[in-house]
C-alpha cells in the first residue's frame, strides 16, 4: 500500500476546468455605442466589433493580430462584499475603446454588469482604486477614515473616477501619463517623458516624473522619496525626477512600490507612507540635491510648471516635448497663463462652497494647479490678466507674486534593491510582480524576468516592532510564467517545459494534472532517471529533515529545477546571489538546457500553455498557445474541519521548514489525481500522519481497516483482476471487521433487540507481534509534541457538541500514540472517555530506547494530561488550578471557556484582560512570536462598559469576543450552565446602552432590535414601511389629493383610539374640494343680484380656505418620505364653491363682483410650505431631487416657492448647490426669492455661514457698502433677507450685525419712495432678527456696551428724539422723504412692536426686573392715552418672557399684569357699570384691559408650551370662553369687534401652544367653533389663526410638541405675531411667510411601543421621572404610551414597566442622545410581552393573564399541560411543537405516563419563566440518567455535564449570589436532587452487583472483563475517583482503617461520599460490604 502512496504523491489534480472569456467583450458586443456614428468617426471601421456574430470566438481569436489585441484588456479581483457575507466572486474590469464595463460572477451566481462607463476618448486604463476621506476634520485620525471604493478611468487628459455610491469626479491631467499605479492612499502618476529629454541646461532642475493623487478633488503632488547615499551614509529626502525610474507594481497591504531602474538594470523595492511635516519643509526649502548649481532656482520654478496649466486648454501636446522650441536659455521658465487661487476668487470661493464641482468648470476645478505647457511661444488670448510676454526675462517672472508650492504628499522609503549582475548577463524589467506566502505565513514577493525565464523571489517579513519590512534571500526559480494562489498560499509556476508546477514559498509541492490537457511531450524527458521519492524528502546536509527540529535561521534552499525534474541542490550556507557557488557546472549546463529548450518549444505538437494571468483567491486562468482561455481551479488544503484544525496545531507545533514539508505531503496525497478519493478525508489524514512518524498503517489492525474502508483509488482498482461474482469468506470478514458494523454493534437498537455480538475470527498470521517504527521518518522526531497539540484539540473538540464526531475519530488516533509513548495517564483518561472504543485498539508498537532518544520531548508534555472538565470541576469546587495549557489562535474555545469561568466563578474581574498567564499558560511554538501577539491583540477582551455586576462584564466580554447564542448552543450544556445564569440574571434589568450584540445574546430581541434601528444610518425606519403601507383607508378616492393621505393611520389611530378627531380634523383642514355655498334666494331678488350674492358669500368663503395651507403644514409635519424619483405632490387650492341644491358650480372669475387682484398668490405660497412640510428630515433626497420638482417649461410657481422654504426648514435645502440658488435668485420671481432666502436660512440656522451671508446682504442695502450700486430689491424681499440675517446669526451676538440691524428698526423712509410703504414690517423683522442675534444675551452683551442697545431700544418703543446716525451709514439717511414728514422724533407706531419683542427676546428668561418695569402697563388714564391699545398687548408678552420664572398657570398672575385702574374700571367684561366717573375714558379702559389680558394668555402660553399643563389648559380655556362670549355681547362695540377677535385668536392660540400635539378634545371644539364662524369681523388673519390652533393641536399628526428653549421661543413669536393678516395680500405689519418659523420649535416627543415580535405598535404602561427642580421635587408619573413625553430636560429617567413588558430603563442623567435618537427615528421603542400576558388592547386589566386562570400551582391537573395553553405564553415554534408531540396524552397507553408528566412540568417551568433555552438541558439530563440506568451509556461525556450542573449549584459563590437576586434559578433544584439520587442509586446498585469486583481488579491493575466496562468507566468519572497513579502515590498499601484512608487521601481532594464508597473495596477486597 505504502508504495502506492508514494507514486501517486507526485501530481496534484486541478480542480474542474472551464473555458473563460471575459464578460465585458460580449457585453460590449452589444453595447449601444458599439454602432454609435461618433465611434466610427474616431476609429477605422475595421476596429469596431464585426456586427455580426457568425464567426466563432474562436475563429475571431486566432485571426486577431498584434494591433488588435491592444484593442480589449482585462483585469480581475476578488469579490469585495458586505462584512457578514461570504460571497466567493469574481469582479472584472474590461476595457476596450470608450468603454470600461464592470462585471462580477462566481461559479453559483451568472456574470452580471455592475457598472459600465462610456466615456468621451479612448481609455489607456481602468483601475479599482480607495480613496480615503478623513471624517472628522478637525483631528484626522486613521480610525476616521471612511474608504471610497472607487473606478478610475485614465483618459489622455483627464481620470474619470466613479464612487460605488454614485458620485463622479473628473480630475485633468496637467502632463501627460505613462501609467497609473493604485496604492493604499490613492493614485500614483507616472509621467511620462519624451525620448529627446533635452540636457537641462544649468538653470533648470529636472522636473519630477511621479505623483500622487490622495482624492479626486485634490491636487496632484510630486512624490518624494527618502533614500541613504552608501558611500556617505547620507539620507537625503528628493523629488523623485529621475525618469529612467519605472514602477512595475503597487500594493497596499503591505503598502510598497517596486521600481526598475533602466539605467542600471535593477529592481529596487520602496515603502509609501504619509509625508512627514519635517519631510515636506526640507523638500520645500530645497528641492535639488545639494550642492549642485541648480541650487539656484528656488521650489517656486517646480510650483511653476505644476501651476502653470493654461485654462481649458487642452493638454494633448505634450507639455514637456518642445525644449528645443526655445532658442533662449533665458526665457521664460514661467508660462505666460499662470493662474492660480491667489488671482481667480471665483474660483476658490466656488471651491470653498462646494467640494463636488460640477464637471463643467473643466480644469479649473483642478484647485488651483494648472497645466505646465511649454509648448507654446505666444500668450493664448484666454489666459488671464498676469500673462507676460513671452520674451520676458527668468528675473522678471519671478517677481510675479508666486503661488504657494505644490506641497508633496506621500515618501517612499528605499527598502531594498536587487545586486548587481554579470555584465554579460543583461537585465530586463519584471514582466509581472506579486507577492505570495507559503503554507507557514513566510511572505515573499516574487518578479518574473521574462528575457531569462526567471521568476525570483525575495523573502521579507515585518520587524519585530511592526514598524518596517526586512528583506531577505532572493531564490530564482526558472519558469516563464507564474501566478499566485492566494486561498492556499501557492503559487503556480509554469516551467519553460510547459509543466505546470506548484510550488509554495519556493519550495516545489508537485505537478498540476489537468485533465483533458495533453501533458508536453519532450522525446528527451523519458531517457533521464526520474527520482522515485517525492522532493519533500530528500535530506541533505544542508537540510537535515528531522535532527534539529528548532533551527530557525537555516538559509533557504534555492534551486534551479531543470526542464528533466531533476532538483539541482546548491548548499544554502552560500551568499544567496545568483549565479550559485558553483557557476561553471551549474551554467554550462543551463545554457546548454535553454537552447534546448527554445528549440524544443517550437516543435511542440498540439496546444501548450502559453501563460497565466487574473490570479483570484485559487482560481487562475491559463492562455493557451492558440489564443484559448482556459480557467482552472487549485483544490484547497482540506475541506474537513477536523483535519483542518489538526494540520494548524501541527503548522503551529512544527518548525517551519518541517511543518511545510508535511503540509506539502498532506496537500499531494489529499489532491492526487484519479477523480475524487473514496476515502474520508479524516482517514486519509491519518494514514498519511503515521506514515509520517514512521508508523507502517498496513499492518496496524485499525488503520488497515481505515485502508479498507472506502474502496481503492479508482486509478488503483482499475488494475486489479476483477472479483468473482458469487463473494468469499474474506469479504465477510471484511464486514465484520470493519467500522461501520462496530458501530452497529454499539447502537441502542442492537441493545434492544438483544442481538449478540459477533466476533471475528483473525487468521494467526495476521497479527504482526513486534511492531516497529521507522525513526527515519520525517515526524519520527517530532511525535510527542504532535501527540500534546492533539490532546488539545482533543480537548477544545469536547467542547463543541457540533465537533462530536471528531473527538471520537480523533481520540483512537491519541490513544494508539499514548500507547506507544507509555503515557498511562493519558490512555487512562481516554479510556474514561470512551470506554467501548479502547476495546478493540490492543496493539502497541516498541519503540526501544535508541529510537527514544532521538525524539524531541518537549517541555510542555506533562505526565498527567490536561482535561479541560476537570480543570472547569475543580475551579467549580475552588480547588487549586494549574493554568491550562491552549494553542492561540487554535483553541479559541478553551481560552473563551476558561476566561469566563475565571470571571464569573471565581469573580476575577482581571481574568479578561491581556494576559491570561493565571489561567492559561500558552504552548511556545518554534516560530510565530509576532503572530501570536497578533492574536492576542485582536481576542483580548475588555469589558466595554464598566458594569457592576459580573454578570453583564461577562456577557459584554463575550460580546466583545463576537460569541453569539448560536455558539452558545454548541457548547455542552454542563459547561454553558454558568454562561446561561449570567445571561439569565442579565436580562431582567440591562443597562440601555448595551449593544445589538449583547442584547441579543441575552435574549432581548426588544433592546437589539432598538440597538439595530439605532446602528443604521438615520434612514426611514424598518417599521415605518409596516405602518404606512396599509396607512390609506378605504374611500381611497375621494381623499386622494388633499395632502393628508399620507398620515401614519395605525399610529393615529392608537392614539386617539375613542373617537373619530382625525378625521375630522381632515375634513376641517381640506382645500382641494369646492366650499358649500349655502345663500337662500329671497323672493324679492333678482336673479343677476342672487349670482352677486352668492359670489360675495363665496368670497367669504374663500378667506377661510386661503387660510386653511399653514394648519394643514403643521398637521402633516414630517409625516412623508418622498420617492427620490417621483416629484412631490402638491394639493391644488380650490377657490370654486357648489350651490345646493342642484351642485352648480360657483366661480369667481366670472367678472360679476371685484375679486382682489392677486387674491390667491400668498395662500398659494403656503399651499406649497404645507406640502413641502411634509417631507421628513431624515428622507433621502438631494439637490437634484429639489430642482426636478419644479415644474418644466414653466415660470417659476408661489407654490413652488413655498415648497423651497419648507425644505428649508426641514434641513434639506443645504444640499442645493450653489448654481441652481444662483439660477432661482436670477429669475426675479419674488415670492421664490423670498421663499429660497428664508429657507436656506432656517437650514444654516446659527452657523454663521459666510456665503448665505452674502447672499442675503445683496437684499439689504444697509448692509453693502455705502458706496456700492443700488439694488432695487422689493420691499418682502428685504424684510425676509433681515429676517434671514437674524436666523443665520442666532445667538451669536454678532457686533456689526447687531449694530445695523438696530439702525434698521428706525430706518427713515428716503427721498425716492423707498421704504415708505408697509416700513412696519420692515422694522418689525429688524426688531425680531437683532433680539434672534442677541437672544437671551441681557447685559453680558460682549463688545456692545457703546451701542446702548437697550436704551436704544427703549427710545423706539416710547418715542422721543431721533439720535444722529452712528458709523458709515450717515450719508444715506440725508435727505429725508418728500412723502413722509416725521420730523426729528422716532415714529413710534412703526418701531414700538420690533423695539419691544427685541427687549424681550435680548433679556429672555433673564428675569431682569429693572428692563420689565420698563414694560409695565402704564397706571394713569392720562400714560394709557399714549400708547396703542394692541402695544400693550405686546407690552405685557415682553414682560412675561423676561420674568419668566414668575409665570404662574392662574388667574392671579394674568389679573397681576392689569395696572389698578384699568382694573377697577372694567369689574367685568360684559356688562356696563353705572358707577363710572365721568372723566374714564371706558373705550381705552376696555381696550387696554382685554389685551394685557391676551399678552399676558399669550406669555403664559409660550412658558408652557407643549407641556399640558392642566392648570394652564383650564386658565387659558376660561379666558377663550370669557372672549367667546363677549364677541357676541352688546357691549362688544365698546372694545371694538376687531380688537376682541383679535385678542380671541391670541388666546386660542395660546391654548394650542399649550396642548400642542395633544389633540384635546375641548380646544379641537373651539376650532370647529371658530372655523364655522365666517361672517362678520372673521377675516382672512383670524381664520388663519384659528387653524394654526388646530395645526398645532395635532402637530406632526401628535408626533410632535413644542420646545421652550429659546430658540424656539424666538421662533414661536416670529409664527404667531399678534396681529394678523386683514386679508390675503396684507403684509404690513408682518410678512406673512414667517408665520411658518414654528417648525424651528417642532421637537419629536412622542414615544411609540412597539411589540417586537409583531411589529406593531400597541400600549405600554411607562413610568417617567421627573428631576428634582425649583417647582417641584422628584417625582414619578405613570403614562400610557403612546404618549408625549415632557420636555426631556426635565426628565431623570424613563422606565418600561411590568407587569406585561420586560423592563427597560433609560436612564436620561448621563444625556438625553439615546432617547433623543429614538424619538427622532419616529419614536419607535421596542417592547416585548412576557410570557402568558396579552397586550393591553387584548386585555386591558390584566384579568385575562394565562398565569392567573391556566394553573394554580395547587392545581392537581397543574401537570397536564394543554398545548392549546402553551401556545399563548409563547410564540417560540420549537415550543409550541414540544407541546404538541411530547406532552399530549395519546389514547393509546403505550407511552409512559411519567414522561409526559415530567415533560409537561419542565415545558411549564420554562414558559412561564421565561427561560425557554433551557428546555434541551432538562431533556438532556433526563435522557442521560435514564440511559444510565438502562446501562446504555457508551461514552461518559454526559455525566461530566451533569456533574458540572451540580457542582455549579453547589459551588459557593452561588449560595452567596442568591441571598440578594430577585430572578430564580435556571435549573430547578428538587430536579436536580432528584437526578442525583437517581444516578446515585444506579450506580450503588451497580456496585454491590458486580461492580465491587471490577472495581478491585481495576484498582489493582488488573485486566477488567469487558462487558462492565462501560459502567466502570461511569462510576470512576462520576464519583470523581483518581488515577491508579494519583492512588499509587498516596501509599495506600497496607491502610487498614477507614480513618487513615480518610487522611491519605485528603490530598487528592476526593469527595467523602465517593471515599465511602471506595473504602470497602480497598481495605476489605471485593465483596465486602458498605460501611
Amino acid at each position: 500500500m505504502s508504495n502506492v502512496y508514494e507514486e501517486r504523491v507526485t501530481m496534484i489534480a486541478a480542480g474542474e476546468m472551464q473555458e473563460f472569456v471575459p464578460f465585458g467583450r460580449d457585453h460590449c458586443r452589444r453595447h449601444p455605442s458599439a454602432t454609435n456614428l461618433q465611434l466610427r468617426q474616431l476609429q477605422p471601421a475595421s476596429e469596431l466589433w464585426s456586427s455580426d456574430g457568425d464567426a466563432g470566438l474562436v475563429g475571431s481569436l486566432r485571426e486577431v493580430t498584434i494591433h488588435e489585441k491592444q484593442k480589449e484588456s482585462w483585469h480581475l479581483r476578488k469579490g469585495s462584499c458586505d462584512i457578514g457575507e461570504e460571497l466567493d466572486y469574481d469582479e472584472e474590469l474590461y476595457v476596450t475603446g470608450n468603454m470600461v464595463i464592470w462585471s462580477r460572477g462566481s461559479k453559483s451566481h451568472a456574470s452580471s454588469v455592475y457598472k459600465a462607463f462610456t466615456v468621451d476618448s479612448p481609455v489607456l486604463q481602468a483601475l479599482w482604486c480607495d480613496f480615503n476621506i478623513p471624517q472628522d476634520k478637525t483631528e484626522c485620525m486613521e480610525a476616521q477614515e471612511k474608504t471610497e471604493k472607487c473606478v478610475c478611468i485614465v483618459q489622455r487628459s483627464c481620470v474619470n473616477v466613479h464612487t460605488v455610491d454614485g458620485k463622479d469626479y473628473i480630475a485633468p491631467l496637467p502632463f501627460q501619463v505613462a501609467d497609473v499605479w493604485a496604492n493604499k492612499y490613492g493614485l500614483i502618476f507616472e509621467r511620462n517623458n519624451p525620448v529627446q529629454e533635452v540636457p537641462l541646461s544649468p538653470l533648470r532642475e529636472p522636473l519630477p516624473t511621479m505623483f500622487s493623487m490622495l482624492h479626486p478633488l485634490d491636487e496632484i503632488a510630486p512624490l518624494v522619496c527618502k533614500s541613504t547615499v552608501a558611500v556617505t551614509n547620507i539620507t537625503r529626502v528628493q523629488y523623485i525626477a529621475d525618469y529612467t525610474l519605472k514602477i512595475v507594481f503597487s500594493s497596499s497591504t503591505p503598502s510598497l512600490i517596486m521600481t526598475y531602474d533602466t539605467a542600471q538594470c535593477l529592481h529596487a523595492v520602496w515603502a509609501l507612507r504619509k509625508i512627514k511635516t519635517e519631510e515636506q519643509n526640507t523638500v520645500l526649502r530645497c528641492p535639488s540635491t545639494a550642492g549642485t548649481p541648480q541650487q539656484i532656482v528656488t521650489s517656486s520654478s517646480l510650483t511653476a510648471h505644476l501651476r502653470s496649466v493654461s485654462k481649458g486648454e487642452s493638454p494633448i501636446a505634450s507639455p514637456f516635448q518642445n525644449f528645443s522650441s526655445f532658442p533662449n536659455p533665458n526665457r521664460s521658465i514661467v508660462s505666460p497663463g499662470a493662474h492660480s487661487r491667489s488671482h481667480s476668487p471665483s474660483i476658490s470661493n466656488m471651491a470653498a462652497l462646494s467640494r463636488s464641482h460640477s464637471p463643467s468648470l473643466g480644469t479649473s476645478s483642478f484647485s488651483g494647479v494648472q497645466r505646465f505647457n511649454l509648448s507654446t511661444n505666444t500668450p493664448s488670448p484666454k489666459r488671464g490678466r498676469n500673462s507676460h510676454s513671452p520674451n520676458s526675462t527668468l528675473s522678471d517672472s519671478l517677481l510675479v507674486p508666486e503661488t504657494e508650492p505644490v506641497i508633496p504628499e506621500l515618501c517612499l522609503d528605499h527598502l531594498w534593491t536587487e545586486s548587481m549582475l554579470n555584465i554579460r548577463e543583461k537585465n530586463s524589467q519584471a514582466a509581472k510582480v506579486f507577492i505570495t506566502s507559503d503554507l507557514c505565513g513566510q511572505k515573499f514577493l516574487c518578479y518574473l524576468v521574462e528575457s531569462r525565464h526567471q521568476l525570483r523571489c525575495v523573502k521579507f517579513e515585518e520587524s519585530n516592532d511592526l514598524t518596517q519590512l526586512i528583506f531577505g534571500t532572493v531564490t530564482v526559480i526558472q519558469a516563464k510564467d507564474a501566478a499566485p494562489v492566494e486561498s492556499v498560499n501557492t503559487m503556480v509556476v509554469l516551467e519553460s517545459n510547459g509543466n505546470l508546477v506548484l510550488y509554495t514559498g519556493i519550495i516545489r509541492v508537485g505537478k498540476v494534472f489537468i485533465a483533458g490537457l495533453p501533458t508536453p511531450s519532450l522525446s528527451m524527458s523519458n531517457t533521464l532517471p526520474r527520482p522515485s521519492t517525492p522532493l519533500g524528502s530528500i535530506s541533505t546536509p544542508a537540510r537535515p529533515s528531522s535532527r534539529h527540529p528548532g533551527t530557525l535561521d537555516e538559509a533557504f534552499i534555492f534551486r534551479s529545477t531543470l526542464s528533466t525534474g531533476v532538483s539541482i541542490e546548491t548548499d544554502s550556507a552560500a551568499p544567496a546571489v545568483w549565479p550559485s557557488p558553483v557557476p561553471e557546472l551549474n551554467d554550462s549546463t543551463k545554457i546548454h538546457d535553454s537552447l534546448y529548450m527554445d528549440d524544443c518549444t517550437f516543435h511542440q505538437i498540439g496546444t501548450y500553455i502559453h501563460s497565466l494571468r487574473d490570479p483570484v483567491q485559487n482560481r487562475v486562468t491559463l492562455e493557451m498557445s492558440n489564443g484559448n482561455l482556459i480557467r482552472i481551479t487549485t483544490p484547497e488544503i482540506t475541506n474537513s474541519q477536523l483535519v483542518k484544525k489538526c494540520l494548524q496545531a501541527i503548522r503551529y507545533i512544527l518548525p517551519k521548514e518541517v511543518a511545510v514539508q508535511v503540509l506539502i505531503k498532506w496537500y499531494n496525497a489529499y489532491n492526487a489525481p484519479g477523480g475524487p478519493n473514496y476515502h474520508s478525508e479524516w482517514n486519509m489524514f491519518v494514514i498519511c500522519l503515521m506514515n509520517m512518524m514512521g508508523y507502517s498503517t498496513d499492518r496496524l489492525m485499525w488503520t488497515r481497516n481505515l485502508d479498507l474502508e472506502g474502496s481503492l483509488s479508482p486509478v488503483i482498482a482499475a488494475k486489479k483482476a476483477r472479483p468473482s461474482e458469487i463473494g468469499s469468506d474474506e469479504d465477510w470478514e471484511y464486514l465484520l471487521s470493519c467500522d461501520y458494523h462496530h458501530n452497529f454493534e454499539s447502537h441502542l437498537l442492537a441493545k434492544a433487540l438483544h442481538l449478540d455480538p459477533l466476533e471475528v475470527l483473525h487468521p494467526k498470521e495476521e497479527i504482526f507481534p513486534n511492531l516497529g517504527l521507522d525513526s527515519t521518518t520525517l515526524l519520527f522526531g517530532h511525535i510527542p509534541a504532535i501527540f500534546f497539540v492533539l490532546h488539545l484539540i482533543y480537548e477544545e473538540l469536547k467542547l463543541d457538541n457540533l465537533m462530536r464526531d471528531g473527538a471520537r475519530s480523533l481520540v483512537i488516533l491519541l490513544y494508539q500514540l499514548a500507547r506507544d509513548l507509555k503515557l498511562d495517564m493519558y490512555m487512562d483518561s481516554y479510556w474514561r472517555d470512551y470506554p467501548f472504543l479502547m476495546k478493540a485498539l490492543k496493539q502497541t508498537c516498541q519503540i526501544d530506547q535508541a529510537q527514544t532518544r532521538l525524539m524531541h520531548q518537549p517541555p510542555f508534555l506533562t505526565a498527567e494530561p490536561p482535561s479541560i472538565y476537570h480543570w472547569l470541576s475543580s475551579c467549580l469546587n475552588a480547588d487549586m488550578m494549574s493554568p491550562f495549557p491552549y494553542l492561540p489562535g487554535i483553541c479559541e474555545r478553551t481560552k473563551l471557556i476558561v476566561q469566563s469561568f475565571a470571571l464569573y466563578i471565581l469573580g476575577d474581574e482581571k481574568a479578561l484582560s491581556l494576559e491570561p498567564s493565571m489561567y492559561l499558560s500558552r504552548i511556545a511554538a518554534g516560530q510565530r512570536k509576532q503572530q501570536a501577539e497578533e492574536d492576542d491583540k485582536r481576542l483580548s477582551l475588555n469589558p466595554g462598559t464598566l458594569s457592576s455586576s459580573l454578570a453583564a462584564k461577562l456577557v459584554i466580554s463575550l460580546t466583545n469576543l463576537g460569541f453569539t447564542l448560536k455558539d452558545l448552543e454548541s457548547v455542552p450544556f454542563g459547561v454553558a450552565l454558568p454562561i446561561r445564569d449570567a445571561i439569565y440574571h442579565c436580562r431582567e434589568q440591562p443597562s440601555s446602552d448595551w449593544s445589538e450584540a449583547a442584547c441579543s445574546l441575552i435574549g432581548r430581541q426588544d433592546l437589539s432590535k432598538q440597538a439595530h434601528e439605532g446602528n443604521l444610518h438615520k434612514t426611514k425606519s424598518a417599521l415605518g414601511h409596516v405602518l404606512l403601507s396599509d396607512g390609506v383607508s378605504g374611500n381611497e378616492a375621494e381623499e386622494e389629493e388633499d395632502g393628508m393621505n399620507d398620515m401614519n393611520q395605525d399610529l393615529m389611530s392608537l392614539i386617539w383610539n375613542e373617537d373619530l378627531r382625525v378625521q375630522e380634523v381632515r375634513r376641517l383642514l381640506q382645500s382641494t374640494h369646492p366650499v358649500r355655498v349655502n345663500v337662500v334666494q329671497m323672493p324679492e331678488v333678482s336673479d343677476h343680484e342672487y349670482i352677486e350674492e352668492k359670489e360675495n358669500r363665496l368670497l367669504q368663503l374663500c378667506q377661510r380656505t386661503m387660510a386653511l395651507p399653514p394648519g394643514r403644514g403643521m398637521f402633516t409635519l414630517f409625516s412623508y418620505h418622498p420617492v427620490p424619483t417621483e416629484p412631490l405632490p402638491i394639493p391644488k387650492l380650490n377657490l370654486t364653491g357648489r350651490a345646493p341644491p342642484r351642485n352648480t358650480t360657483v366661480d369667481l372669475n366670472s367678472g360679476n363682483i371685484d375679486v382682489p387682484p392677486n387674491m390667491a398668490s400668498w395662500a398659494s405660497f403656503h399651499n406649497g410650505v404645507a406640502a413641502g412640510l411634509k417631507v421628513a428630515p431624515a428622507s433621502q433626497i438631494d439637490s437634484a431631487w429639489i430642482v426636478y420638482n419644479r415644474q418644466k417649461n414653466t415660470e417659476l410657481t408661489n407654490e413652488y416657492a413655498g415648497l423651497l422654504m419648507a425644505l428649508g426648514l426641514n434641513g434639506h435645502l443645504s444640499k442645493l448647490t450653489t448654481m441652481s440658488i444662483h439660477d432661482y435668485l436670477s429669475k426675479g420671481h419674488e415670492m421664490t426669492s423670498i421663499g429660497l432666502l428664508l429657507g436656506i436660512s432656517a437650514a444654516k440656522l446659527g452657523t454663521m455661514d459666510i456665503s448665505v451671508t452674502r447672499l442675503l446682504s445683496i437684499h439689504i442695502p444697509a448692509l453693502l457698502p455705502p458706496t456700492s450700486t443700488e439694488l432695487d430689491v422689493p420691499h418682502n424681499l428685504q424684510v425676509a433677507a433681515v429676517m434671514g440675517i437674524g436666523l443665520v446669526y442666532q445667538g451669536t451676538a454678532h457686533r456689526h450685525i447687531a449694530e445695523v440691524l438696530l439702525t434698521e428698526i428706525g430706518r427713515p423712509p428716503g427721498p425716492e419712495m423707498e421704504n415708505c410703504t408697509d416700513r412696519e414690517s420692515y422694522s418689525l423683522a429688524s426688531g425680531l432678527a437683532l433680539g434672534m442675534v442677541c437672544l437671551g444675551h441681557g447685559s453680558n452683551l460682549i463688545g456692545m456696551s457703546d451701542l446702548n442697545v437697550p436704551d436704544q431700544l427703549y427710545q423706539y418703543m416710547v418715542g422721543g428724539h431721533r439720535r444722529a446716525q452712528p458709523g458709515t451709514h450717515r450719508e444715506k439717511h440725508k435727505s429725508p422723504s418728500y412723502q413722509i414728514k416725521e420730523g426729528d422724533t422716532v415714529n413710534v407706531d412703526v418701531t414700538c412692536p420690533g423695539a419691544t419683542l427685541a427687549l424681550a427676546l435680548l433679556y429672555l428668561k433673564t428675569n431682569n426686573r429693572s428692563i420689565a418695569d420698563w414694560l409695565r402697563a402704564p397706571d394713569t388714564q392720562y400714560l394709557l392715552d399714549f400708547v396703542k391699545p394692541e402695544f400693550l398687548l405686546m407690552r405685557t408678552l415682553a414682560r412675561g418672557l423676561i420674568m419668566w420664572d414668575e409665570i404662574k398657570p392662574n388667574p392671579t398672575w394674568v389679573n397681576s399684569n392689569i395696572p389698578p385702574i384699568v382694573r377697577q374700571n372694567n369689574a367685568s367684561l360684559n356688562t356696563i357699570d353705572g358707577q363710572v366717573s365721568e372723566d374714564v375714558d371706558l373705550q381705552t379702559m376696555r381696550q387696554a384691559h382685554i389685551n394685557i389680558i391676551a399678552g399676558a394668555c399669550m406669555a403664559m402660553g409660550l412658558r408652557f408650551a407643549g407641556s399640558s399643563n392642566a392648570a394652564a389648559f383650564n386658565c387659558l380655556y376660561k379666558y377663550v370662553k370669557m372672549f367667546l362670549e363677549s364677541v357676541s355681547s352688546p357691549v362688544a362695540t365698546l372694545a371694538g369687534h376687531h380688537n376682541l377677535e383679535t385678542c380671541l385668536s391670541v388666546v386660542l392660540l395660546s391654548l394650542a401652544l399649550v396642548m400642542a400635539g395633544t389633540g384635546n378634545l375641548k380646544v379641537l371644539q373651539l376650532c370647529r367653533l371658530m372655523h364655522k364662524r365666517t361672517g362678520g369681523e372673521m377675516n382672512y388673519g383670524f381664520h388663519m389663526a384659528a387653524h394654526m390652533a388646530l395645526g398645532l393641536l395635532f402637530l406632526g399628526g401628535g408626533r410632535y410638541s413644542l420646545c421652550t428653549s429659546n430658540s424656539a421661543i424666538a421662533a414661536l413669536l416670529c409664527a404667531l405675531y399678534p396681529r394678523f393678516p386683514a386679508h390675503s395680500t396684507d403684509n404690513r405689519y408682518h410678512l406673512q411667510a414667517l408665520r411658518h418659523l414654528y417648525v424651528l420649535a417642532a421637537e419629536p416627543r412622542l414615544l411609540v411601543p412597539v411589540d417586537v415580535d409583531t411589529n406593531t405598535p400597541c400600549y405600554a404602561l411607562i413610568k417617567i421621572t421627573y428631576k428634582a427642580s425649583q417647582w417641584c421635587e422628584e417625582m414619578p408619573v405613570n403614562l400610557m404610551a403612546p404618549s408625549l413625553l415632557p420636555e426631556l430636560h426635565l426628565l431623570k429617567e424613563i422606565k418600561v414597566k411590568g407587569p406585561k413588558y420586560w423592563e427597560i430603563m433609560m436612564d436620561l442623567s448621563k444625556g438625553p442622545q439615546g432617547l433623543q435618537s429614538i424619538l427622532s427615528k419616529d419614536g419607535f421603542l421596542y417592547v416585548k410581552l412576557r410570557a402568558g400576558h396579552l397586550s393591553y388592547t387584548e386585555d386591558p386589566k390584566g384579568f385575562r393573564s394565562l398565569l392567573a386562570q391556566t394553573f394554580t400551582h395547587r392545581n392537581p391537573e397543574f401537570l397536564s399541560i394543554k398545548p392549546e395553553a402553551v401556545s399563548a405564553f409563547t410564540s417560540d415554534p420549537a415550543l409550541l411543537s414540544f407541546a404538541e408531540y411530547f406532552c399530549k396524552h395519546s389514547k393509546k397507553e403505550g407511552q409512559k405516563q411519567d414522561v409526559l408528566d415530567l415533560f409537561s412540568s419542565i415545558l411549564y417551568e420554562c414558559v412561564t419563566q421565561e427561560k425557554p433555552e433551557m428546555l434541551p438541558t432538562y431533556i438532556a439530563i433526563d435522557q442521560a440518567v435514564r440511559r444510565l440506568e438502562r446501562k446504555e451509556m457508551s461514552e461518559t461525556f454526559e455525566l461530566w455535564q451533569i456533574k458540572l450542573m451540580q457542582q455549579f449549584y453547589n459551588s459557593v459563590c452561588l449560595q452567596d449570589k442568591f441571598k440578594n437576586s430577585t430572578t430564580g434559578l435556571l435549573i430547578n433544584p428538587e430536579f436536580l436532587l432528584a437526578m442525583k439520587n437517581t444516578l446515585d442509586k444506579t450506580l450503588d446498585l451497580w456496585l454491590h452487583a458486580s461492580g465491587d469486583v471490577l472495581l478491585h481488579s481495576y484498582l489493582s491493575s488488573h485486566p477488567v472483563e469487558e462487558s462492565q466496562i462501560n459502567m466502570l468507566a461511569c462510576f470512576l468519572v462520576y464519583h470523581s475517583i483518581p488515577t491508579l497513579q494519583q492512588i499509587a502515590a498516596t501509599g495506600i498499601n497496607g491502610t487498614t482503617c477507614f480513618s487513615e484512608l480518610l487522611l491519605k487521601f485528603s490530598r487528592l481532594h476526593l469527595p467523602v461520599q465517593a471515599l465511602m464508597r471506595l473504602a470497602p473495596v480497598i481495605l476489605g477486597g471485593p465483596q465486602a460490604t458498605l460501611i
